[in-house]
C-alpha cells in the first residue's frame, strides 16, 4: 500500500476545502473524485471541519482526506479521531509536529525561512508546506532554499492557481501543490459541483501534459546533438561555414554531404531532410524513445530508419516537421 506522501506525489494537488456546512462535504467531495482529484485538505477554519471529514471518510473511505490549518494539538487530535490521514499546519508549532509523530500520522507544517525549514529537520521531518507560498516569493524561495536543504521536498499553497501550477510542479522538489481555486467558497454554496469538477479535470490535464515531458526526458535522455542548415549547394555552405568561423572561431570539418561548423551545427551542401534543415535528437535508447513517442500519437518515417550491424535501430525521422525542421532521433 503507497503511504500518504506517495499518493500526494502521484496526485501532485491537494484541494484545499473551507466548508461552513457538513452537508456539503460529500457531494464537494464527489465533485472532487468525478473530477479526477481523489483528495482534499479540510480546513479547521470552521466549526464543522471534523464533522466534514468524518462524513468523506465515512462515504469514499478510498478518499485521501486531511485536515488543514491545524493550529494547536487538540485540532489535531479532533482531526485524526475524525479520520484525517494527514495533517497541515500554516506554520510551524513543535508541539503539533511531535503530537502527529507520536501517532504516526503524517504531518506537515508551513515553513518559509531556514530557520523554520533547521527545527523541521531537527525533528526527522523531509517533506514541508510552503505557505503563503506566492507571497513570500514563490518558487524563487523555494529554489534558494533547496540548495543549503536538498533533502527537503515540498508543497506550496498559497496563491497556487491554473496558470502557475505546471511551473511550480516543474521543480523536482515540489510533491505537489496545494490549492483552493478549484473549490471556491461561491461554488460551494451554490452547489455548483460540475463547475468544480470541470475545474478539477483541467487540473488533471495540465498535470498529465506538464509531466510527461520531464518524464520522457529524464528517462530517455532527449538532447539536441546537432542542427543542420539547408543550403543550395556546396559553396553556399562553404560561404556560411567560412562566415561563422570568422565570427566565433568555428572549426570546420567537411564531409561529403556537409560541414560541421563546431559538432553542433551541420552545414548541408544541398537541400537535405526539412524545409530549412534537420535537428538530431540524441538518446540513450532510440527504439524506447520511438515506443515513447508514438504512445503520444508522433508518427515516424520508417523508410529513415537504419540500424547497427547488430540489427539495433540507431537512427529515424520523425514523419512530421517541426517549424520547418526535420526531426530525427539517434543514438548517443
Amino acid at each position: 500500500m503507497k503511504t500518504v506522501m506517495e499518493q500526494i506525489a502521484e496526485l501532485k494537488i491537494v484541494p484545499v476545502v473551507k466548508l461552513d456546512k457538513a452537508d456539503d462535504a460529500v457531494p464537494l467531495a464527489k465533485a472532487l473524485i468525478d473530477g479526477g482529484i481523489p483528495a482534499a485538505e479540510v480546513t479547521f477554519r470552521t466549526a464543522c471541519a471534523g464533522e466534514a471529514i468524518a462524513a468523506i471518510s465515512k462515504k469514499f473511505p478510498q478518499m485521501l482526506v486531511g485536515a488543514g490549518t491545524v493550529l494547536s494539538v487538540q485540532q489535531a487530535k479532533a482531526a485524526i479521531a475524525s479520520g484525517a490521514k494527514f495533517i497541515v499546519s500554516p506554520g510551524f508549532d513543535e508541539s503539533v509536529v511531535r503530537f502527529c509523530q507520536e501517532k504516526d500520522v503524517p504531518v506537515l507544517p508551513g515553513c518559509v525561512t531556514a530557520t523554520e525549514v533547521q527545527k523541521a529537520i531537527a525533528m526527522g521531518l523531509n517533506v514541508l508546506k510552503f505557505f503563503p507560498a506566492e507571497a513570500s516569493g514563490g518558487l524563487k524561495t523555494i529554489k534558494a532554499l533547496s540548495a543549503p536543504f536538498g533533502q527537503i521536498r515540498w508543497m506550496p499553497t498559497g496563491g497556487v492557481n491554473l496558470k502557475n501550477l505546471t511551473e511550480y510542479l516543474s521543480f523536482p522538489k515540489i510533491i505537489a501543490c496545494g490549492g483552493s481555486y478549484m473549490v471556491k467558497g461561491a461554488d460551494i454554496e451554490a452547489g455548483n459541483w460540475s463547475k468544480i469538477t470541470d475545474i478539477c479535470r483541467q487540473t488533471i490535464q495540465l498535470i498529465h501534459h506538464a509531466g510527461e515531458p520531464a518524464e520522457g526526458s529524464k528517462k530517455f535522455g532527449f538532447e539536441i546533438l546537432h542542427m543542420g542548415i539547408n543550403q543550395k549547394d556546396g559553396q553556399e555552405a562553404a560561404k556560411s561555414a567560412d562566415t561563422l568561423k570568422n565570427l566565433f572561431g568555428f572549426e570546420e570539418n567537411e564531409t561529403p554531404m556537409s560541414i560541421f561548423s563546431s559538432p553542433r551545427i551541420e552545414i548541408m551542401k544541398n537541400k537535405g531532410a526539412g524545409e530549412h534543415g534537420h535537428a538530431a535528437v540524441g538518446t540513450n535508447d532510440v527504439e524506447g524513445a520511438k515506443k515513447y513517442l508514438e504512445s503520444k500519437g508522433i508518427k515516424f518515417n520508417e523508410s529513415s530508419a537504419a540500424y547497427t550491424p547488430e540489427g539495433k535501430l540507431k537512427l529515424i525521422y520523425l514523419q512530421d516537421d517541426i517549424a520547418g525542421f526535420a526531426f530525427h532521433l539517434i543514438q548517443k
